[in-house]
Order: C-alpha cells, then structure tokens, then sequence
C-alpha cells in the first residue's frame, strides 16, 4: 500500500462493511487520503459476486465485478472470522490503532460478535464508530434488512420517479446517500474530537438518506397538503424545465426565471409575451400546451442546432449522454472524474473518481495517489504483521 496523502492521512479506518452504502463511506473516506483497512470473511465482500460485468473480462480473469470496483479503491484488504477468538483478537488490536471504525451489520449483530458500543470505547475511547442500518437504529421497524431497491420504494422516491408508473432510479441512490451521509457524520465526529478528546457514534441509515433528499417535493406534502406523484422528465414546479425531443436526439432545457424565460422564448422562435406564459405560474398551469409548442419548434432542427442556439444565448441546455459518451468527454476527465489505477491481478484499470478536488492538487479527492480495489486478503499477511501478530 503506497503512503497515503490528503486532508486525512493520519486517519486510520477500520471498514468491516459490504454491499455498497458502507463500502461507499469507507472509499470516501480513502478518497481523503484516510488508510482503510476493509474486513471481509473467507469468501469476502457479497459485491465481488454481483456480476457480470467483471474487472478483466476477456484478459483471462472474472474474480471481481465491477460493481465491487465501484465502491472499494483505496482501501487494504484483511481476511478475519469474527467468530474465531484468534481473529476477533486481530480486530481488537486494529480496534485500539484505529481512528474509525465503520460497520453495516444488522441491529446488535457486532454485539453479539463480542464488539458491543461499550467495548469498542473500552479498547479505545477515541473511536468514532460510524454505523448504518436499513431502516434505523431504533424505532418499530430497526430489525428489518435493507437494500437499496426496498429503501427506494419505502422512502418515497420511487413514488416520484418514472413516466406512467414508480420507477428505480437507475443508479443505487439510497446506498450513495447512506454512505455519503456517514462519511460526512464521521469527518464532523472526527473534527469534534479534537476539542473533547473522545469519539463517538454516528448512526444513519438507507432509509433517512432518501428521505432526507426529499427537499420540495417533501414540503409538497408537509407544508402544501399535496402528495406529488410521478413528472418523468419534467420539472413538477418549474416550466419548460425538462427534456425535449428534436429532430435528432433529445435536448434537457433549464428555464429557472421568467427572465430566462423571454431569452428561451426570442431564442427558439416563441413568443416572449404571450399571456398563457408569461410566468412560471402560467407556464406550470399550462405545461403541456408548452411542452407541445416548444417541440413543435424543436422538430425542425436536429439537437446541435438547438444547443448552439441555447447556450450562445446563455439559457441552461444539455444532451442526454450514455455512459460511453460521459467518460470519453474532455470536461468529465478534466475533473480528475476518471481515475487510472495498476490492479494487482487485472492490471491498468479506469475507475470514476471522486467528485471533489483541492486547490492544491489537480487530482480528485485530494489525494495524490489512488490505489486499485484489493483482492480477496492481499494485504492479510502485511496487516498481521504490522499488529506484531503474525501467525495467528
């Protein structure tokens, strides 16, 4: 594991989580420049299973998928069974070294391995124990399993997401915000022990990261009496603010102002004044009728006609990119987004970076090397011996 850099590279964290919200903060984290040493059983991580596709399809190795590359660079990876006293002695000596401690197991299953609140403390009172669970830590439903297909639906998102019926979003949203939500609980715990010398414990779940992303259509309810349904590709509250077909191919528009309302209209060839929408209240009560004119004037065009005509005027318009296409964009590898990365079994390896950037650092995250995800143990052998615990 090459020597760590960024904003946290004297944080070592202990990453007993899998699936993905865990295995997400954790990364986070490692983005930061944290050390994480990532926990797994025999037959490791479920996400190396959740496949096809494979790391190295077609070079000869199907080890791991994909999808557990997504969520697992920078990070080591150590084989323990938390059943056998000799391993749980291993974590509770990685227990006492570390900073943070991060876990994903069901409501009082790290209990019942003998690392209860109250023992992890005991080993090292200046622990910040970050924790996520499906559903909470507490209340009538605290025992239930989740996942991120179940959370999108109970939480309320799938209910305002689709065309004609609730639809998935196409990404694991609910596991994304749970294990961003966690990693920023853990920085701000991590920040107050500096002043009070102690850590504690930060809890949250998939079901409070959906939740708490409701923002206007949850005060739809809460404050308007409304229960907002599916908009497909329209904006509920703003209008035209969506997607539009063309002579080509789609074309998304942003009109956030009356103001950019009447450059929109002079631009596309609608007229600025007319009565049926003249604001975002006429337009929002009128939207199919302004839907149906706009693409009227947009069939005429292909979509690259529309857009330079857009953005020369300053309205807010984009394509609907395929994943191909974002990641061979100039602007999206400006950003540090992809990351070029030598896997020990797979070799050179593209992986999305991370979102954020320092001024002091071209590449993503702060960090100015990233590692590739590990392999099942690679680094047992290496971790046991820095613990002076070789053999056992």
């Amino acid at each position: 594991m090459s020597e760590p850099s960024g904003p946290l590279s004297d944080i070592l964290v202990v990453d007993l989580t899998r699936a993905l919200a865990g295995p997400q903060a954790a990364m986070m984290l490692g983005d930061l420049g944290a050390r994480v040493i990532k926990v797994e059983s025999a037959t490791g991580d479920d996400t190396r299973a959740w496949g096809p596709p494979w790391a190295g399809e077609g070079g000869g190795h199907a080890e791991d998928s994909t999808y557990f590359m997504s969520a697992n660079r920078n990070k080591e990876s150590i084989v323990l069974d938390l059943k056998d006293p000799a391993d749980s002695e291993v974590l509770a000596a990685l227990v006492r070294r570390a900073d943070v401690l991060l876990e994903n197991f069901r409501t009082g299953t790290l209990g019942r391995l003998g690392f209860t609140v109250a023992r992890l403390h005991e080993l090292n009172p200046r622990l910040v124990i970050g924790s996520i669970t499906g559903f909470g830590h507490d209340g009538p439903e605290a025992t239930r399993p989740g996942y991120d297909q179940i959370a999108q639906g109970e939480g309320g998102l799938m209910s305002v997401t689709g065309i004609e019926q609730p639809t998935k979003v196409g990404v694991p949203i609910a596991d994304l915000l749970a294990g961003m939500n966690l990693a920023y609980g853990v920085v701000a715990a991590l920040h107050e022990r500096h002043a009070t010398g102690r850590g504690r414990v930060v809890r949250t779940s998939l079901l409070a990261g959906v939740v708490g992303v409701h923002a206007f259509q949850g005060t739809a309810w809460l404050q308007g009496g409304r229960v907002p349904g599916v908009s497909g590709a329209h904006h509920p509250a703003i209008a035209p603010y969506g997607m539009f077909a063309t002579a080509s191919a789609p074309v998304q528009v942003a009109v956030g102002s009356d103001g950019l309302w009447r450059t929109f209209a002079a631009t596309v060839g609608l007229d600025p004044d007319d009565p049926g929408f003249a604001t975002n209240r006429d337009r929002v009560a009128h939207r199919d009728d302004l839907i149906a004119a706009i693409e009227a004037h947009f069939a005429t065009e292909p979509a690259e006609h529309w857009l330079d005509l857009l953005l020369t005027a300053g309205v807010p318009a984009g394509k609907v990119r395929s994943m191909d296409d974002v990641y061979a964009w100039d602007q999206v590898r400006s950003q540090g987004l992809v990351l070029e990365v030598d896997h020990p079994a797979y070799g050179p390896l593209e992986l999305s970076g991370s979102p954020l950037r320092f001024d002091d650092n071209a590449f993503s995250g702060g960090r100015r090397t990233h590692v590739a995800p590990p392999t099942l143990g690679q680094h047992s052998e290496e971790i046991r011996k820095w613990l002076g615990r070789e053999g056992t």
